[in-house]
């Protein structure tokens, strides 16, 4: 059995109906209720209370481990879940970090993720990590104000990075839990190409049909919205990278294709599969 955290989102649920197809026995986890494929056996669980997952882990062999955003804030300590899962008799682990832990090490979030892939390494399991870039499902933020007033609003509009289609995230971390080739590898993973804020707002006139207009936010503007659901020093670290992308992080990554034996999908292809969410 395979559990999957984090299920309901734009990760874990692709994985979670990718491993199913596969026909493996999955277990996704979540916060709240939520409908999941036929034969996905499906349980509400907090990983800020590791305890909660005993049941979830009770003969499972891998486990997709993707942290909320508060178990990125202070006093949290995600280490427990993998002691968890050592305790269960977990033997992989399949970890959700991020680019920032080798492009801007120092930032809190960085150093605290980082200490988390350094635990996985040192647990004894087998473990793969993966550190993907922007999400392209980021854009979702737009989809009321798209909606309601054809408008996108964001910082920094002509800066880019080359964002990633969480379904490629999802079809690699399916690979790296079923494949044994894949173990103690790291993955970066990005998008094809760079793209700004801007050329999105224009791919999204370009599927709907109809203008959109972008209106740049101020950082200040932009972290107020950002922490209505994220600690504010993540909500830093991410405008941080937007406005002032280093090399590294403008790097486009070969570890998609080099796992999946395909190029990452574009901007384009994200939008066409939720295009509805924005008329």
């Amino acid at each position: 059995m395979i559990v999957v955290t984090g299920a309901t989102g734009n990760v874990g649920r692709v994985l979670t109906r990718a491993l199913a197809e596969a026909g493996e026995q999955v277990t996704a986890v979540s916060r709240h209720a939520a409908t999941v494929p036929d034969g996905v056996r499906h349980l509400k669980g907090d990983l800020a209370e590791p305890n909660a997952l005993k049941p979830a882990l009770d003969g499972a062999k891998s486990l997709f481990m993707l942290l909320s955003g508060d178990l990125h804030a202070t006093g949290a300590n995600p280490a427990d879940i993998i002691g968890e899962a050592v305790a269960s008799g977990v033997r992989r682990v399949v970890l959700l970090s991020t680019l920032g832990v080798v492009t801007r090490p120092f930032g809190t979030t960085r150093v605290a993720m980082r200490a988390l892939e350094d635990t996985l390494r040192e647990s004894g399991l087998e473990w793969a990590i993966l550190r993907p870039g922007g999400f392209a499902s980021n854009a979702l933020w737009w989809a009321e104000s798209v909606r309601t007033q054809r408008t996108v609003t964001a910082p920094f509009g002509d800066i880019g990075v080359p964002i990633i289609d969480p379904a490629d995230i999802a079809e690699v971390a399916a690979a790296c839990l079923l494949d044994d080739t894949h173990n103690g590898s790291t993955y970066e993973l990005t998008g094809p190409e760079v793209i700004t804020p801007r050329q999105q707002s224009q791919a999204l006139a370009a599927a709907l049909g109809s203008p959109v207009r972008f209106h740049e936010l101020t950082r200040d503007e932009a972290k107020a919205a950002m922490t209505q659901s994220m600690p504010g020093e993540l909500a830093d670290d991410t405008l941080d990278i937007l406005g002032a992308p280093t090399p590294a992080e403008l790097r486009v990554s070969p570890d998609v294709q080099r796992v999946l034996g395909r190029a990452p999908r574009p901007f384009a292809d994200w939008l066409d599969r939720n295009i509805a969410a924005f008329r």
